[in-house]
């Protein structure tokens, strides 16, 4: 069998959440059952270049808004797999890694260029397999696809549900031009009077999963269904959850190489010193007798960041130390600066995302606040877990 994962975000690329961490891991773990399986993601400005193996291609043309639009990729194996890295750099090469207003654009243009690679490299896949909304253009592709071309006659699709929260929106006079001018097209995107990339996955898609047995069920509520509940319901049959899990290997305190001191349950020495060294990290007094609370997120609603800001100045007049990483909203930015600012000798904060930092974090914390207001699955918990935190 032949899978193409194709995902916005993977491990090591990128990552701005749990999105990343799974497609990431995903391919390795395929590939340790035997199944042949290739990973598709952008290059975006974030990706380091040591991990970029080698220009594979440098003449991917995709066709595009009327025309070609010529894209490069590279290829790397950093993940453990066979990986294939779309370069646009007036689509990818930018601040942040989402946030903007036309990211139903660059989506839409980088599942037109992973599935035009897919055609360049080999023989089709047999599954494709799609994350979230930023693959539902690729969903509606396919099954129009299969009708007529043979090199996609007998691949079927699964779309995987990260979060149905974010739906990926955008104005139906938007189609045309980015390849979605038909009926069919526009009956699969058309929820409430505009384009919804996930409903067009969740309708077009062969399959459907999510990353927990639970929330397969939730999303067929109007609690969690954000307005799509009625088409997770129909498709129920066609719908499994499938926990998310963690990359061993990846995730050991006692092989780490991201951490100053390994350590394992049976000697747990190494803990303090990840400790002393996080502290250095952010600048901050090393009292080894305060405990460090840690929260490594996404700045979104979702997350909690309310009910931190009710009680983070309770826990710094406890005497306890806070550490941030993440970056989203705005007020929530400027709460985390405003905290250290008002303690800079027990808070630490990190905007943006730092892979060998998230860590080397869940390594030398004690705690771990994770106040989420819901959870599809949720990761963090289980690297906490795994390093003693």
């Amino acid at each position: 069998m032949r899978v193409a994962v194709i995902s916005a975000e993977a491990v090591p690329y990128s990552k701005t959440g749990g999105l990343g961490d799974v497609a990431g891991a995903l391919p390795k773990a395929l590939k340790g059952v035997g199944i042949d399986s290739v990973l598709i993601t952008p290059c975006y400005l974030q990706t380091k270049g040591e991990l970029l193996w080698n220009l594979a291609i440098d003449d991917l043309n995709v066709d595009w808004r009327g025309g070609t639009y010529r894209a490069k990729a590279f290829y790397s194996e950093a993940n453990g797999s066979p990986t294939f890295l779309i370069d646009a750099p007036s689509y990818f090469h930018r601040d942040s890694i989402y946030g903007y207003v036309e990211d139903y654009e660059r989506f839409a243009f980088f599942n037109h260029a992973a599935l035009a690679l897919l055609k360049r490299i080999g023989a089709a896949p047999d599954i494709v397999h799609l994350n979230d909304w930023h693959c539902g253009f690729a969903a509606v592709e396919l099954a129009s696809a299969r009708r007529w071309d043979p090199y996609w006659r007998n691949t079927r699709t699964v779309f995987s549900i990260h979060n149905m929260a974010y739906q990926g929106g955008f104005g139906m006079g938007e189609l045309p031009a980015l390849g979605f001018g038909s009926d069919l097209a526009r009956n699969a995107f058309a929820f409430n009077g505009y384009a919804s990339a996930m409903k067009a996955g969740l309708e077009s898609s062969d399959w459907l999963s999510t990353v927990s047995q639970r929330y397969s069920l939730e999303i067929q509520t109007p609690e969690n269904g954000y307005g799509l509940e009625w088409l997770t319901q129909a498709r129920a049959g066609r719908l499994t959850g499938i926990t998310n899990g963690v990359d061993y290997e990846v995730w050991d305190p006692a092989t780490d190489p991201d951490i100053p001191a390994h350590f394992s349950i049976d000697d747990l020495s190494g803990k303090r010193e990840c400790k002393r060294a996080l502290l250095e990290a952010f600048s901050l007094p090393a009292d080894l007798e305060r405990p460090i609370l840690a929260n490594i997120t996404r700045l979104t609603a979702q997350k909690g960041i309310d009910l931190m800001m009710q009680v983070a100045a309770q826990v710094l007049d406890a005497g306890a130390y806070i550490i941030s990483l993440g970056s989203g909203e705005k007020r929530y930015e400027y709460f985390w600066q405003s905290l250290r600012d008002y303690a800079p000798r027990q808070v630490g904060v990190y905007r943006g995302y730092n892979e060998e930092l998230a860590h080397r974090i869940e390594a030398g914390a004690d705690m771990f606040m994770m106040p989420s207001k819901f959870e599809p699955c949720g990761l963090n918990q289980m690297y906490s877990l795994r390093y003693g935190t």
